[in-house]
């Protein structure tokens, strides 16, 4: 994937639309599990090798992100959004935006706008934790945080992409 580019170099076929949601509909699915799927429903004929390496240039090509994320019944998760105070951003943002991304706790660091410009949602054992992780953010980068809004994610209800994406909204 081309480091500068916003979006992946990659022309998805109707063939990569099918693979991508048949794997978000069941990512255990094999290469040829996925072959006999592209034939008997799309009527697409393709060896399991031929689909094993669209998948592989796929992920290289930074079209999908495979990652592990925690059932929320073990851990949970809280969404933060950040403050700034203006004054002080132009020194320390970096800083912090870098503890924020590479923190362990870190499972989706992202840019809004709005009033709260940066986002992210957390993963944390419990409460205890997820408190001194804000002591601690607030002591090291508390000049350049205005506020610190968290709200806990008290039930997941969907965390998954609908394998419909695939098929209607990444079409040409």
């Amino acid at each position: 994937m081309n480091e500068n580019a916003r979006y992946p170099d990659w022309d998805l076929k109707d063939r990569d639309r099918y693979i991508l949601g048949e794997l978000a509909d069941d990512p255990t699915l094999s290469a040829q599990e996925l072959r006999d799927l592209l034939e008997e429903k799309y009527g697409i004929d393709v060896s399991r090798v031929t689909v094993s390496e669209s998948i592989r240039q796929m992920r290289e090509e930074g079209v999908f992100r495979e990652t592990v994320i925690p059932n929320e019944e073990y851990l949970f998760f809280s969404l933060f959004e950040y403050q700034f105070f203006p004054p002080n951003f132009a020194a320390e943002w970096r800083a912090a935006m870098e503890f924020i991304r590479s923190d362990e706790h870190t499972l989706f660091f992202f840019l809004a706008d709005g009033q709260y410009q940066w986002k992210s949602v957390m993963i944390f054992r419990d409460i205890e934790q997820q408190s001194r992780w804000i002591h601690e953010f607030y002591k090291a980068y508390g000049d350049l945080i205005l506020d610190l809004k968290n709200t806990v994610v008290t039930n997941v209800l969907k965390f998954s992409a609908d394998p419909e994406v695939f098929r209607t909204l990444l079409k040409d």
